[in-house]
């Protein structure tokens, strides 16, 4: 990882499987993490990947309560997710107000934001989907498009399919990039290296699982 990485970083969804996994890579690195959860039992879980347990209900804080909870953060990573089963209210909820009471508390904070979204979010149309999908896609791009306009520090990290295949450590990033598979792996690997080069800012980044080594891959979005 980069040089100049912050000392602590404010996990928004801490036990989500990125999250977890970005948060080992951190921890291990020598970073700081707070890990934003909303179940006790899910804090071993936390303590085991080196993070420390932030007990928060993000669809029951706002964005005040947030700044408390995350003071010493200097990157608050939004990985948080209503996840697969639950309806268009709680992707409203969680994927959209839980992004901006981040924002808010990264206002607060002077912190960046880092935000993860998926490939396609601005490019399918909402009358392809599902009602949940559907309500995911606007909760998702509202978020993004918040972010974008919120004159804070930030970047969107937009992986494509999900996999829980072993991490190659080897990525394809690009502003545009056509739908495919990436692994969870790899995604907490980029998300981990952006976050310790805090200079990456104002960037919406598409991951596909590829060719070009990790480090050198986000390297490159700087140049």
């Amino acid at each position: 990882m980069n040089d100049s990485s912050p000392t602590v970083v404010g996990m928004i969804g801490g036990h989500g499987q990125i999250a977890l996994r970005a948060t080992r890579l951190l921890s291990a690195a020598g970073h700081r993490v707070l890990s934003v959860i909303r179940n006790p039992e899910h804090a071993a879980d936390v303590e085991l990947a080196g993070g420390e347990p932030v007990l928060l209900d993000l669809e029951r804080t706002n964005g005040d309560e947030l700044a408390r909870a995350l003071g010493a953060a200097d990157t608050l990573v939004f990985a948080a997710g209503a996840g697969p089963g639950s309806g268009p209210e709680r992707k409203e909820t969680v994927d959209h107000q839980g992004a901006l009471a981040t924002m808010t508390a990264a206002a607060q904070l002077g912190a960046r934001v880092v935000q993860i979204s998926y490939i396609g979010v601005a490019t399918t149309p909402p009358e392809t989907m599902g009602v949940d999908f559907a309500a995911y896609q606007r909760a998702k791009y509202a978020a993004d498009l918040a972010l974008e306009a919120s004159g804070l520090d930030w970047v969107i990290v937009r992986p494509g399919t999900l996999t829980n295949d072993a991490g190659t450590g080897r990525v394809t990033v690009g502003a545009r990039l056509d739908r495919g598979p990436v692994s969870r792996d790899n995604v907490a690997r980029v998300l981990a290296e952006i976050v310790a080069r805090p200079k990456l800012r104002g960037l919406t980044v598409d991951i596909l699982d590829g060719d070009t080594e990790i480090e050198r891959a986000v390297a490159n979005l700087g140049s």
